[in-house]
C-alpha cells in the first residue's frame, strides 16, 4: 500500500486515484532525476521496516505489559474503535498505527477510511477498528503517536504548497529531522505534497559555510577550490553550493555548480542572484523561512524553497481513538 501511495503522490499530491506498478514509480523517479538535479524521493517504506518501528515502540511503552488494561478489562471483551480527526489535517503513517494494532492482535479486524496523502476534515474517521479490546487499548498510544506526527508533517508541508500555489517555487525538506525517523518523515512530507532534499551525506555534494570556513587559508575562492575537488571526487553526484552574497554566487557559478543555496537572502538579494543563475544553475531558497513569508521568497523566482521546519517543527495533528463496546 504504501509502495502504491508513493508512486501516486510523485506524480499528483494528494491522492485521486491509484497506482500500483512500481515499475512505473521507478520509470518516473528516473524521468525526474533527468529534468531536474535536485529531487529524491525515499524508496518505499516497507513492512519490515515499519513493523520494526512498531514493535521498538511498543516495547518502549508496554514494557513488561499494560498494567492497567490488564487489571481491568476481562480478556474476552471485544470492542469497535473509531480514529478520528479532530482537526482538518493531510494524513499520513496509516500503516504504521494499522501494524501496532495487529502487533498486539492479528485477528484485529481494520477498515481504512482515508489514504496517506487525503485531506481529512474536523470530526470525520480515519481507520474503523473491532476485535479484542486488550488488544486496542494497550495499542492505541502507540498507534496514535505515529499517525499524529507523521500527519502533522504532512499537515504542515501542505500549508507551505499551498501558499506557493502559482509560483514556480516547490517545497523542499532538509536533513533536520527525529534521528532514526527521517525515512518516515521525508515520507509524510510527500505525502503533504512538498519533494525530498538529499536523502543524506551519500547522495549529493553540498558544499557549506563550514566547509568552506575549514579551506579559508587556501586563498580568497575557496567556492572553486571544494568544487573542483568534489568534481573530481564524485564527477557523478550533483553539486551544489550556499552561498551568503551575489559575489559567492558568481564564484559558485564560474566553478560549475549545479545548484546554488541562497542563504538567508532577502528578497532584492534574490532577484539578483536568480537573474545571475538563470540558465546556469538552479536556485534553492533557504534559512528562516516562514507561512508568512514564504510567498515573497518565491516571487523572487527561486525553483525550490527548502524548509527545515517541516520536519523539526511540526506539531502532531489532533486525532483520537473512540471506543465503543460491542
Amino acid at each position: 500500500m504504501l509502495t502504491e501511495a508513493l508512486a501516486f503522490l510523485v506524480v499528483s499530491p494528494p491522492f485521486n486515484a491509484s497506482l500500483s506498478s512500481q515499475a512505473f514509480l521507478g520509470s518516473f523517479e528516473a524521468l525526474l532525476f533527468a529534468k531536474f538535479v535536485h529531487f529524491a524521493f525515499v524508496e518505499p517504506l516497507t513492512e519490515q521496516e515499519i513493523r520494526q518501528a512498531v514493535q521498538l515502540a511498543l516495547a518502549e511503552d508496554v514494557g513488561s505489559g499494560d498494567a492497567t488494561t490488564v487489571a481491568t478489562v476481562p480478556e474476552d471483551v471485544l470492542a469497535k474503535a473509531l480514529m478520528r480527526s479532530r482537526e482538518p489535517l493531510v494524513v499520513a503513517g496509516l500503516e504504521f498505527a494499522e501494524a501496532a494494532f495487529k502487533e498486539l492482535s492479528p485477528g484485529v479486524q481494520i477498515l481504512m477510511k482515508a489514504r496517506d496523502g487525503e485531506h481529512v476534515s474536523t470530526g470525520n474517521s480515519v481507520m474503523e477498528l473491532s476485535g479484542q479490546a486488550r488488544a486496542l487499548l494497550t495499542a492505541e498510544r502507540v498507534a496514535l503517536n505515529f499517525v499524529q506526527r507523521l500527519s502533522g508533517i504532512a499537515t504542515l508541508t501542505n500549508q507551505f504548497v499551498q501558499a506557493l500555489s502559482g509560483t514556480r517555487a516547490q517545497v523542499l525538506d532538509t536533513r533536520k529531522t527525529t534521528p532514526g525517523w527521517r525515512r518516515f518523515e521525508k515520507y509524510a512530507v510527500c505525502c503533504g505534497g512538498g519533494k525530498n532534499h538529499r536523502l543524506g551525506l551519500f547522495d549529493m555534494v553540498l558544499i557549506k559555510d563550514n566547509h568552506l570556513a575549514a579551506l579559508s587559508h587556501e586563498g580568497p575562492n575557496a567556492i572553486g577550490t571544494a568544487v573542483k575537488r568534489a568534481q573530481a571526487r564524485y564527477p557523478e553526484l550533483k553539486i551544489e553550493v550556499e552561498v551568503d552574497t551575489l559575489e559567492q554566487v558568481e564564484q559558485a557559478l564560474a566553478a560549475g555548480a549545479h545548484l546554488i543555496l541562497l542563504d538567508n537572502m532577502n528578497p532584492v538579494q534574490l532577484r539578483l542572484a536568480v537573474q545571475k543563475c538563470k540558465g546556469r544553475a538552479q536556485t534553492e531558497a533557504s534559512g528562516g523561512i516562514s507561512l508568512a513569508s514564504v510567498r515573497s521568497v518565491a516571487e523572487a523566482g527561486v525553483d525550490f524553497i527548502s524548509i527545515g521546519a517541516l520536519t523539526h517543527s511540526a506539531r502532531a495533528v489532533d486525532l483520537g481513538l473512540d471506543f465503543e463496546l460491542q
